[in-house]
């Protein structure tokens, strides 16, 4: 095998790469940043989430998740409340005008980035999920080989 997976790793980090940029131009648009766009959707449709909650549903790492959280309560789209039952967690929710940006800015960021999968067919989906979902659970499972001789590793 050698290093042939660092093919297909560069190959899915460039569609993901890819598809940030071209999502993040409609992102941009509304005045948002695409990790603000990620918490907006994510707390879209919902009555609000813990820190925990929103690190786990976003692609946001839990170091900047804080940073992007305070910057939405600036401008008035999210809220933060202390969890009753733990005074070192925070409940956020999304405001009356975060509710308002989400209806607006969601379905045309959708609708726009969406138009590259406009020739797929949902066998074409089928496949690429099925794909991707045994690469993600090999990923988690952290499954890694032992070098069989030092000098095949170094």
């Amino acid at each position: 095998m050698g290093e042939r997976y660092l093919k297909s790793i560069r190959l899915l980090a460039e569609c993901m790469q890819g598809y940030e940029r071209l999502s993040g131009e409609h992102v941009r648009r509304s005045g948002l940043t695409h990790a603000q766009f990620d918490i907006i959707a994510t707390l879209g449709n919902t009555a609000g989430m813990s820190y925990k909650e929103l690190g786990d549903k976003t692609l946001i790492t839990k170091g900047t998740l804080t940073g992007v959280i305070e910057r939405l309560e600036q401008k008035g789209l999210v809220e933060r409340q202390r969890s009753d039952c733990d005074k070192r967690s925070f409940f956020v929710r999304l405001t009356a005008e975060g509710e308002r940006t989400f209806c607006t800015v969601f379905p045309e960021v959708i609708s726009q980035s969406g138009k590259v999968f406009a020739a797929y067919t949902e066998d074409d989906f089928a496949r690429l999920e099925k794909t991707l979902t045994e690469l993600k659970t090999v990923i988690m499972a952290g499954h890694s080989t032992e070098c069989p001789s030092t000098r095949d590793c170094d």
